[in-house]
């Protein structure tokens, strides 16, 4: 899996208008529990959609930002999945699981 860096509100906004299905992870570097979560998102990836990553020490304003845009409370670790514009799967810590992931427009 290949991720795509996140690092403004305004590539949010452009994502949100223009994607039909993505995925954003809120990492914290710093985190152990974050590591784990993103490792086993990498090796379980297996959705044809893109992920971006978001480093939360470094763009928090853009996590606020996102809580804020989507209704879905801040968490980190955090996988968000966003679908025509709607949450369609929203988890965090050890409860991300990436088998649950189920887009209607994407195989």
């Amino acid at each position: 899996m290949e991720w795509i860096e996140l690092n403004s509100k305004e590539q949010f906004d452009n994502l949100f208008e223009s994607q039909s299905v993505f995925a954003v992870f809120k990492h914290s570097t710093r985190c152990s529990v974050s590591s784990t979560a993103k490792n086993r998102i990498e090796k379980e990836w297996r959705h044809q959609f893109p992920a971006y990553y978001l480093d939360l020490l470094r763009h928090r304003d853009v996590s606020n930002y996102i809580a804020e845009r989507t209704g879905i409370e801040h968490q980190s670790p955090q996988l968000i999945v966003v679908e025509d514009k709607k949450v369609i799967y929203d988890a965090s810590h050890s409860f991300i699981f990436v088998n649950e992931i189920e887009p209607t427009s994407i195989p």
